[in-house]
């Protein structure tokens, strides 16, 4: 698709079909930020302020942006909301934040330096960026998992790993894409920005279906928080 925006109804869909989001996603993220009461923080690609509305129950203030203009209008009631296309924050000032964060964001943006960039001139010393994403083990193209016939036993195909590149998925009648880079890749990435790693948690996404269960110890998803020192 050539702009987010036309895919809100998709994505609507998503949260309300699955409860992985409710039940896993954003608890990892909560996990993962460790957010501060009277600290302002930026939702990246905030959507429909699922999460903001969460933390600003627990007195966070937050401020949310995201491309889709119908998505943003539902996250305007926990507001305030800006309009923009990622990874651009031009309309924020330095240094006006104290923390950060990204909710199944990464995957779906090209310039991932510019990102940490933006975020970083943005956030105050001592600030924190906390994200959660696809596992680049499963963003990877070609990547997937491969049972054996004979005993059931299952393996993971890593596809084009290291590699990079992306690939594209269904999005109800549209397509969307995913961008694949690889743990190092990543990690390096906020490094060259200036930020320190603080926390890593992989985490796998089994719930009550018997056709994931024995995928119980492959990562499906990644969360990290970074700090600005």
């Amino acid at each position: 698709m050539d702009t987010w925006s036309d895919l809100g109804n998709w994505w609507r869909g998503e949260l309300e079909g699955d409860s992985a989001y409710h039940d896993v996603v954003a608890p990892l993220l909560l996990e993962a930020l460790v957010a501060q009461a009277g600290t302002r923080y930026l939702d990246l690609g905030c959507g429909e302020g699922r999460v903001m509305r969460e933390l600003q129950a627990r007195g966070v203030d937050v401020v949310g942006c995201d491309l889709n203009h119908d998505l943003l209008s539902a996250a305007a009631d926990p507001g305030p909301v800006v309009q923009c296309r990622l990874p651009d924050l031009g309309w924020a000032r330095a240094m006006s934040f104290g923390g950060a964060y990204a909710s199944l964001v990464f995957e779906h943006l090209v310039d991932l330096r510019r990102v940490f960039e933006e975020v970083a001139r943005v956030m105050r010393r001592g600030g924190v960026f906390a994200a959660v994403m696809n596992h680049p083990f499963y963003t990877a193209p070609q990547s997937g998992p491969i049972v054996d016939p004979t005993d059931g036993e299952l393996f993971w195909r890593w596809g084009d790993y290291l590699s990079g590149g992306t690939t594209s998925e269904p999005a109800g009648e549209a397509t969307v894409a995913f961008s694949h880079r690889s743990l190092s890749k990543l990690l390096n990435t906020a490094a060259d920005a200036g930020w320190i790693l603080e926390r890593m948690i992989e985490r796998a996404v089994v719930g009550d279906d018997p056709l994931l269960a024995p995928q119980s110890e492959i990562p499906r998803l990644l969360a990290v928080r970074w700090r600005k020192p």
